[in-house]
C-alpha cells in the first residue's frame, strides 16, 4: 500500500508537467501529421501512415520517458521533501519502487491515449484497422520501462543533465547494440573481444524490441522472438531497479 500511495502521487504530479503535456502533444501532432507525408509519398498510404506515425510515436514517447524520469528522484533531494518522506514508516525500497511505479503507469497512460488516436485516425484515413500494430505498442512499452529504470538508477545519485546526457547515450547506443557484434568478429586482441563481448551483455540491447519494419511491411514475426524480448526487457527492468534501491540505500543526505 505504501508502494501504491507513492506511486499514485508520482502519477499525479507527472501528468501535471508541462513537458510531459508539451512532448504527447507533439507525438499526437506528429501522428496526424504522417497524414500529409503520405499525400506527397509515392507508394501504399496505409504504410506510409504507419511508418511515419508509430516512428513519430517511439520518438516522443522515449522523451516522455527520459524527460520525466530524470526528475524523479533529484527533484525530492533539491526540494528536500525526501526528509519527510523517509521520516515517515517508509523504506527506501518502498519509496524508489513507488516511484518506478508511477512513472510506469504514466507513461502507459500518455502511451494508451497515442495508440488510441493513431488507431482512430489509421481507420478514419484508410478504413484499416492494422491491429498488429499492437504488437509493436506492447514491446515500445517494455523499453520504456527500460529507460525509465535508466534514468531512475542516474538520479538516484546525479544531477538531471547528467542522468539526461547518461541516459540519452545509452539508449542511443542500446539502438545499434546489435553492431558489437559484428566489430568483436573484427579484434584480434582477445582481452579486447571479451570487452566486447561484456558491453554486449551488459548495455541495454533496445534493438529486440525495434518491430516496426516488420508490423510495417507485413512481415512474420516469430513468437519466439516476441516472447524473449518481453523476457529479457523484464529481467533488465529488475536488475536495474536492484541497482537503483542499492544506490539510493546507500546514498548520504546532507
Amino acid at each position: 500500500m505504501k508502494v501504491l500511495s507513492i506511486a499514485r502521487n508520482t502519477f499525479r504530479e507527472a501528468v501535471r508537467h508541462k513537458v510531459f503535456y508539451l512532448l504527447l502533444f507533439f507525438g499526437v501532432f506528429f501522428v496526424f501529421s504522417s497524414r500529409f507525408v503520405s499525400m506527397l509519398s509515392v507508394g501504399d498510404q496505409e504504410k506510409v501512415l504507419m511508418d511515419v506515425g508509430l516512428a513519430s510515436i517511439h520518438f516522443f514517447s522515449v522523451l516522455v520517458a527520459i524527460f520525466t524520469g530524470i526528475n524523479l528522484v533529484y527533484k525530492e533531494i533539491e526540494k528536500k521533501t525526501i526528509y519527510n518522506i523517509l521520516s515517515k514508516p517508509i523504506t527506501r525500497t518502498q519509496f524508489v519502487l513507488g516511484k518506478f511505479a508511477g512513472l510506469a503507469l504514466t507513461l502507459l497512460a500518455a502511451l494508451a491515449g497515442m495508440a488510441v488516436l493513431f488507431f482512430l485516425f489509421l481507420f478514419i484515413t484508410t478504413g484499416s484497422f492494422a491491429p498488429r500494430c499492437l504488437i509493436f505498442f506492447a514491446l515500445l512499452y517494455i523499453e520504456l520501462l527500460i529507460i525509465t529504470s535508466l534514468s531512475l538508477v542516474f538520479s538516484s545519485f546525479s544531477t538531471p543533465i547528467l542522468s539526461s546526457i547518461f541516459t540519452v547515450v545509452l539508449y542511443l547506443v542500446g539502438q545499434v547494440l546489435w553492431t558489437f557484434q559484428e566489430f568483436k568478429t573484427r579484434l584480434h586482441e582477445p582481452f579486447s573481444r571479451y570487452v566486447a563481448t561484456a558491453l554486449y551483455y551488459l548495455l541495454p540491447n533496445l534493438d529486440k524490441f525495434n518491430v516496426k519494419n516488420e508490423i510495417v511491411m507485413q512481415m512474420p514475426l516469430a513468437p519466439d522472438r516476441l516472447l524473449a524480448a518481453a523476457a529479457y526487457g523484464i529481467v533488465y527492468v529488475a536488475a536495474l531497479l536492484t541497482l537503483a534501491v542499492v544506490i539510493f540505500r546507500r546514498r548520504e543526505f546532507n
